[in-house]
């Protein structure tokens, strides 16, 4: 099997385990579904991994599946194309479902009978659409794998149908995420009465051909397909999804949203700009540029905020998750190589770190069946080793060097200059520094215990002091649905080494220079416009000049050291200071927004895609 013959393989394998699964399911064991499920993931895995490796330093495979190739640079035919970023993100993928198989082994009840096969069948779906999404060349088949990653993910975030607030959060999700996929569908029909072309690296040779400029259409069908786009990677006003889903979804499930879905969205956005509006007859950078920085800003901050004002621990760190989707969007404004790079390795740093603390919010659900964080203060002191575990992924949200979150952030600091560095680190700091309040409150008993005001079971009320009672929060996390039906008396093993392995992953990035030097020729190539289209259709590679390997600067080393001080003080403070509970009087009109009704999301989408299509003109 060639490299190029491998690629329909990473996404039919998965695909086929599981119609195995859903076909015998019903009569396997649970522990057969489960092993058999890891063990066709791991196949996966192994084999994105190896063809990453071989074709490293050689040609880009590329392959025209049932052999439909192009003819004078027009074709019909279904490709997939295994770049650096596209086969990178496929082996990133493939590995985190991995853990997240192994992690659900002790994580579930066993499921009705009839049923065992269920969720690992899920799961595996979800690899196999999130793994062509990365692996296609071609914008309609984006769109059909974007649809199959939404219905997977809606069952997956409903997976717990028996309850109101699983379908009410599945249904956000299903509604908006389908508004998204309309948005992209419509602007692949322009385009392609534009172009009569549906490939990726055609679309952008016919409109590098007619040479006019950016008109009307191709403008309004780059602000349809990136709104969808946008939606699937959470960027503020299009995110209100994620934090509902987070909160209904079972922990695994949540590993897989916060650790490489949402992230899949960016790389659309991306992929879409470089391969098909980056040439003469497409965008200008200026308009891409302006769009992206201003959005990222947006995403940054409110997601920072929002962050730090949450006491369930689950929409704490989707909030996180939405704030470094507005960093890895500031950084992608930049275009350039560089910033590409940077912003690759911050997204496989921050996959690790945040997979690794939704296992450990994961591990409380289980253990006190509550996420709510003054709910929990100080009964987290019989799990230390998850506390430590807790502790130092907070620190690695923040960017403390060495870890791959820190030189990502790093990077895209010294790509994107001038004031965006206050707002990386300011970010970083705010989101870090939540997780290690979290930390000290819960695992260490730092800070004043919930006064009975603030408990769960009390009566909601205006303070006196300007700010307000928890109640009128979203929600608090306490009385979580139980995912076992006995407590468990510690951490189970699998659960435990899976969120270690995670932050060692994670850890590793930061450490492992020949993985930056991959990196950065992976960027190099993502980033060619005109050598996309030469590989693709006409299977020649372009040699251009190597930009320089990624490298710890003295200058980012301190501002890692940086934020991450700033978060640990942060929390700090906010332990000794802030009586329990309270949050400022002026946040509550940013919280309210995040009413959970769907109407009022859908507004918010509609005035999201009207403030894109403005910054893009």
């Amino acid at each position: 099997m060639t490299a190029a013959q491998a690629l329909p393989v990473l996404v039919a394998g998965p695909l086929l385990g599981a119609a195995v699964l859903v076909a015998t399911g019903r009569w396997l064991p649970r522990y057969v579904a489960d092993v058999f499920a890891a063990v066709v993931a791991g196949a996966a895995a192994a084999l994105a991994v190896g063809v990453l490796v071989a074709t490293a330093d050689g040609a880009t495979p590329v392959e025209w599946v049932g052999g439909w190739r192009p003819r004078d640079g027009a074709g019909v035919g279904i490709v997939l194309v295994g770049d650096g970023i596209g086969l990178g993100l496929t082996a990133l993928v493939s590995v985190l479902v991995v853990t997240v198989l192994i992690y659900s082994w002790r994580f579930f009840d066993d499921p009705p009978s009839h049923q065992t096969g269920a969720f690992p069948a899920l799961i595996l779906a979800f690899q196999a659409a999130m793994c062509g999404f990365t692996l296609t060349g071609d914008l309609f088949n984006a769109f059909v794998f974007f649809e199959l990653m939404g219905v997977v993910a809606y069952a997956l975030t409903g997976y717990r149908v028996e309850e109101a607030r699983a379908v009410q959060g599945a249904l956000t999700f299903g509604f908006l995420n389908s508004l998204g996929g309309y948005a992209i569908l419509l602007g692949v029909g322009l385009l392609y009465a534009h172009t009569g072309q549906l490939g990726l690296a055609q679309i952008g040779q016919h409109l590098d051909a007619g040479g006019e400029g950016s008109g009307a259409l191709v403008k309004v069908a780059f602000v349809l397909v990136a709104t969808g786009f946008l939606v699937k990677a959470a960027a503020v006003p299009f995110h209100f999804w994620l934090p509902d889903a987070h909160t209904v979804a079972p922990t695994p499930v949540c590993m897989l949203l916060s650790g490489v879905m949402v992230q899949l969205g960016v790389y659309g956005v991306a992929r879409l700009y470089w391969t098909v509006f980056a040439g003469s007859g497409a965008l200008p950078e200026e308009a891409v540029h302006r769009a992206l920085l201003a959005l990222g800003v947006l995403t940054a901050v409110t997601g920072a905020l929002l962050c730090w004002l949450q006491r369930h621990v689950k929409r704490l760190l989707a909030f996180s998750t939405i704030a470094h989707t507005g960093l890895f969007l500031v950084a992608l404004a930049v275009l350039t190589p560089e910033a590409v790079s940077g912003t690759a390795l911050y997204v496989l740093g921050h996959a690790g770190v945040k997979a690794a603390l939704f296992a450990c919010a994961g591990i409380l659900v289980d253990r006190f069946g509550s996420v709510d964080e003054q709910e929990l203060h100080g009964r987290g002191t019989r799990l230390r080793p998850v506390g430590v575990l807790f502790t130092v992924g907070g620190l690695a949200l923040a960017g403390l060097p060495p870890f791959g979150t820190g030189l990502g952030k790093a990077l895209s600091e010294e790509a994107a200059g001038g004031w965006p560095t206050v707002l990386f680190v300011a970010v970083s700091a705010a989101t870090g520094g939540a997780v290690l309040r979290v930390a000290g409150g819960v695992f260490f008993g730092l800070g004043s215990p919930p006064a009975d005001e603030d408990r769960p079971h009390a009566t909601g009320r205006h303070r006196q002091d300007g700010a307000e009672a928890h109640e009128d929060a979203e929600t608090t996390g306490a009385d979580e649905p139980e995912e076992t039906r006995e407590r468990v008396t510690r951490a189970p093993d699998t659960m435990f080494a899976a969120g270690a392995v995670l932050l060692a992953a994670g850890l590793a990035v930061g450490c492992v220079p020949p993985l930056w030097s991959a990196v950065s020729r992976a960027a190099d190539s993502f980033t060619d416009h005109s050598g996309y289209a030469m590989t693709v259709l006409h299977a020649t590679e372009q040699h251009l000049p190597h930009s320089p390997v990624p490298y710890w600067s003295p200058a980012g080393v301190a501002l890692g050291l940086a934020s991450a001080a700033l978060a640990a003080a942060g929390a700090w403070g906010a332990l000794r200071t802030v009586p329990s509970g309270v949050r400022p009087g002026w946040s509550l009109p940013l919280r309210r927004l995040h009413s959970g009704h769907v109407g009022d999301y859908v507004a918010c989408a509609v005035a999201g895609l009207t403030l894109l299509a403005a910054l893009v003109w």
